[in-house]
């Protein structure tokens, strides 16, 4: 049975630190390329409108399961080496993404929801100026700190 458990605690650890690396990595290749095209109006309305409606149990579950579960895998795992290494390597890695996420994109959110509704807002081109650059080079932190995460959960699998 708690092979099974510790089994089970990796095998989460990877499904949910995979579905961040990927979203993440989503927003690095898609999201932000195509908001970076349009004009500040739409790039603030569309950023406030996702940032509200990512809070929700889906993610959740994945932002939060990932990091606990992994920090389970690596207690479960305490006196099997590789696996250790591996998820122990993973656990930093979340707590990259995690502290990343924290300190500077939730407050960059928050503070671009501060900024108020778009068709109130003066200066939308100042508002897009003081988010958009630094938002996107923390997200690439968290992107490859979350993209670590897995490929150690995975090599967490395979020396299981």
């Amino acid at each position: 049975m708690s092979e099974f458990i510790s089994l089970a605690a990796l095998a989460g650890a990877a499904f949910t630190s995979g579905l961040m690396a990927g979203l993440f990595f989503a927003y690095a290749c898609s999201v932000v390329p195509g908001l970076a095209a349009t004009d500040a109006r739409t790039l603030v309305g569309a950023m406030q409108s996702i940032n509200r409606k990512i809070l929700n149990g889906w993610f959740l579950a994945a932002f939060l399961g990932a990091p606990v579960l992994t920090a389970l895998a690596v207690a479960l795992h305490a006196g099997d080496g590789p696996v250790l290494v591996w998820s122990a390597a993973a656990l930093v890695a979340h707590l990259v993404m995690f502290g990343v996420t924290m300190r500077v994109n939730v407050p960059l959110n928050n503070r671009l929801d501060a900024a108020g509704p778009v068709d109130r807002i003066g200066d939308l081109a100042a508002v897009r100026e003081r988010f958009e650059r630094p938002w996107v080079r923390w997200n690439l932190v968290r992107t490859v700190a979350s993209a670590a995460a897995f490929a150690a959960l995975l090599g967490a699998l395979l020396a299981h």
